[in-house]
């Protein structure tokens, strides 16, 4: 099979190491790709959000599949594009991609379906938004309705803060329109997770769960990012707690997607938070998330290209995923001064070193190659990731991966997965 795969991450870069070990493939291209997926894949030079060069791109390949990794073409509907055009697309329509695209109507279709999550308001006026946030106090969660790269949700510990959050999102439009409107919720307690289903519009496969570390600091410390490390599978998500996940709130979203007439197929990525009260729904992500595709990605036996054709093709009844009995851990390599301004086109050396590692491979977020060496052009950068018997024998292979780079602009947390070691370091 002929198979494009659209993004340029840390992600896409373990979803075509995934997809390149499968008997089914005869060629593999990336756009945009990045330094390390040129190894696996032809890049090409196409913007993940440019739609229709993906779609012409596609059609004069003969492309039989296109895998998006990220969600921004998906909301831009490059899986409705697809469909026109007769190319199978792995991601939902536009219209069920609004499950990401919009935190407001993913709390509706939650409702709709039963699934427990936090209570909640919308508001489009700062003012009746404060006034809300007052009445009900802090801890409070302020939440961009729209995309906002990750960055739109404000946990507030006061409710100054949450005024503050207000005032940033809604009135100084920090994250552009998609702060046009919030979702004012609840702050849940306990522990986060990361859960994954396959999904062809009637049918939910398990496709695994990770924990990821969003703060910048050790010890879960700093500023938000967009992940600094992940492992899986996390000791706190029991086989019983999957089973009442998928009954609660995957099998019950995907019915009332499909009722409404927008069927979801693709990867269904729900946050959860594990509370006193058992399971409940932070958010749902219409892709796989980054660091814990990684984590998954190398913890899967089987063939992943088989397994997304059989969610685009309504086939996932057909399918039962094997999975190798280790655990798996991701420490993102990020460039200095990240989540703030970092510096870029620093030369990584060492990539060799640490990939010879047992157990170890090294995924690739944000590099290019120029001049014959590879240099950092994003802030997350690398995604060191490992398995292992155990999680313990996992970190200790990952960090030996880490100490053996030679990139001195680089740093990474030191205590990933330390909730699951019983403590940091």
């Amino acid at each position: 099979m002929r198979v494009l795969l659209v993004g340029g991450g840390g992600r896409e870069h373990a979803l075509a190491w995934a997809l390149s070990a499968s008997s089914l493939l005869t060629k593999l291209w990336c756009a945009p790709g990045n330094a390390g997926i040129a190894a696996l894949a032809e890049c090409v030079p196409i913007p993940a959000e440019d739609v229709p060069a993906l779609l012409a791109f596609a059609s004069e390949q003969q492309v039989d599949l296109v895998v998006a990794g990220p969600e921004a073409p998906l909301t831009l509907g490059l899986a409705d594009a697809c469909a026109g055009a007769g190319i199978r697309c792995f991601g939902p329509s536009a219209a069920a991609a609004r499950l990401e695209g919009s935190k407001s109507f993913m709390k509706e279709v939650a409702d709709a379906a039963g699934a427990p999550t936090a209570r909640w308001q919308r508001f489009d006026d700062p003012e009746a938004a404060r006034a809300y946030i007052r009445a009900q106090g802090a801890p409070i969660v302020v939440k961009a309705d729209g995309l906002a790269a990750g960055k739109g949700v404000v946990v507030a510990t006061t409710v100054e803060e949450a005024e503050d959050a207000i005032a940033g999102i809604m009135e100084s439009r920090v994250h552009g329109t998609a702060g046009a409107t919030v979702v004012i919720e609840e702050c849940l307690a306990g522990e986060e997770i990361s859960f994954f289903a396959l999904c062809d519009g009637e049918t939910a496969l398990p496709l695994g769960a990770a924990q990821d570390h969003k703060r910048v600091g050790e010890g879960d410390t700093g500023p938000n990012t967009g992940g600094m490390g992940a492992y899986s599978p996390p000791p706190a998500f029991t086989p019983e707690l999957q089973a009442q996940v998928m009954a609660s709130c995957i099998r019950p979203t995907l019915a009332e997607m499909a009722r409404r007439g927008t069927p979801f197929r693709g990867v269904l990525f729900a946050g959860l938070m594990l509370t006193a009260e058992g399971p409940k729904l932070l958010e749902y992500n219409v892709r796989f998330g980054d660091p814990e595709c990684q984590a998954l990605m190398v913890r899967l036996r089987s063939d992943l290209l088989a397994a997304l054709l059989a969610a685009c093709d309504g086939e996932l009844a057909n399918i039962d995923l094997r999975w190798e009995p280790v655990h798996s851990i991701v420490v993102v390599m990020a460039a200095a001064g990240y989540p703030g301004p970092y510096a870029k086109g620093t030369v990584i050396g060492g990539l060799d070193r640490a990939a010879t590692i047992d157990g170890v491979e090294v995924f690739h977020a944000g590099t290019a190659r120029r001049d014959g060496a590879v240099v950092a052009t994003g802030g997350r950068v690398l995604g060191i990731t490992a398995t292992g018997p155990t999680l313990r024998a996992a970190r200790d292979a990952a960090y030996a991966a880490v100490d053996a780079l030679d990139w001195p602009e680089g740093f990474c947390r030191r205590d990933i997965g330390w909730r699951a070691l019983g403590g940091a370091g």
